[in-house]
């Protein structure tokens, strides 16, 4: 079983392919290669072992946060 974890990115550098997300107050930095849309500070992103894997709008983001919030509390 694969899961993926929502993050907003904090910082991006376009040229090395790489951003920093955060998720739950932790930053990570992440490998954006396999996301083909444009991608700016604020965007989401699903990510699964170390790389971005799609680009996600927000509201899917805190949909997901939230069942993983209501999942690990029970």
């Amino acid at each position: 079983m694969c899961l993926g974890i929502p993050g907003k990115i904090i910082e991006l550098n376009e040229e090395e392919q790489w951003a920093v997300i955060e998720c739950y107050g932790v930053q990570n930095k992440v490998y954006t290669q396999l996301v083909a849309e444009e991608l700016a500070p604020g965007d989401y992103l699903m990510v699964h072992a170390g790389y971005a894997i799609g680009k996600i709008d927000r509201e899917e983001a805190q949909d997901t946060l939230k069942m993983l919030e209501e999942i690990t509390n029970t």
